[in-house]
């Protein structure tokens, strides 16, 4: 239930959809002589897009998600395993396409491929299967599996988790399949912005994990806190993939499902 529910929620209330609904709104306000009304969800709208798409207002939610885990240092660490978590990956185009399709979050997969050739007795999991609201046959660990397999990493090392569908579900199925042991140093790759709820869900499952940020959103200076964005669109795109995080843990930790609100270092 929790897993519609926040598909439904996110739908309704994404910056850019809210956005959009208030334009159409205003639009027929005004059509229909609702002057008032029409006037204000327009001008809403219009200072919605430029708060979000031209002002660094991505940034601002931005960095304090990426700058809480830093870059682990691995020195003299024997590395069990490296968890990927899905999202990197569209199992429809791959599948539609025949070619492998990357997303933004390319670098989960490419970090994870690395990794793997400077540790060759870790092994490497991938989970994720489909976010689709109503299922799809196809699953991000199927391309996953292609993908590593065709960087060369040997299929006796890849564990592949096919049926989470999200991040609270990453963590209790691979926990259930690939039982860590006390001592063991695990890896959790996955993007910066994402990593305080990806962390926090892993503590409260039992599961021990090395924090390991890849896909950063920002530059990480102190410039982009007020320079306007060149790209509105990508501000509007970042502008909601932040507030979908901030929005994530708080409903996590509401229901439970993470170990505190804001999870960092420990």
């Amino acid at each position: 239930m929790f897993f519609y529910l926040s598909k439904i929620f996110w739908f309704v209330t994404a910056p850019v959809n809210l956005l959009m609904f208030a334009m159409i709104l205003g639009s027929i306000a005004l059509a229909l002589r609702w002057w008032r009304s029409g006037r204000a969800l327009v001008v809403f709208a219009t200072a919605g897009y430029v708060l979000f798409g031209f002002l660094p207002f991505h940034v601002w939610l931005l960095r304090p998600l990426e700058d809480r885990f830093p870059h682990p240092d691995l020195a003299g660490k024997e590395i069990a395993g490296i968890i990927v978590l899905g999202g990197a990956v569209d199992p429809y185009i791959t599948n539609t396409r025949g070619v492998i399709q990357l997303d933004l979050g390319a670098s989960r997969m490419t970090e994870a491929a690395a990794l793997a050739r400077r540790y060759p007795k870790a092994r490497l999991v991938f989970t994720g299967g489909s976010a689709a609201l109503l299922g799809s046959p196809f699953t991000e660990a199927g391309v996953a599996d292609r993908l590593f397999k065709s960087l060369g990493v040997e299929p006796g090392r890849l564990t592949m988790e096919s049926r989470s569908r999200n991040t609270y579900e990453n963590a209790i199925f691979t926990r259930e399949l690939v039982k860590p042991q006390p001592g063991q140093t695990w890896l959790l790759i996955t993007s910066a912005f994402h990593m305080p709820r990806s962390v926090g869900i892993f503590r409260k499952a039992g599961f021990p994990v090395v924090p390991y940020p890849v896909d950063y959103r920002t530059r990480g200076t102190s410039r982009e806190y007020w320079a306007p964005s060149r790209n509105v669109g990508k501000g509007l795109r970042q502008t909601d993939i932040a507030v979908r995080e901030w929005f994530g843990l708080a409903a996590y930790y509401v229901t439970g499902k993470t170990s505190a609100l804001l999870p960092g270092a420990s």
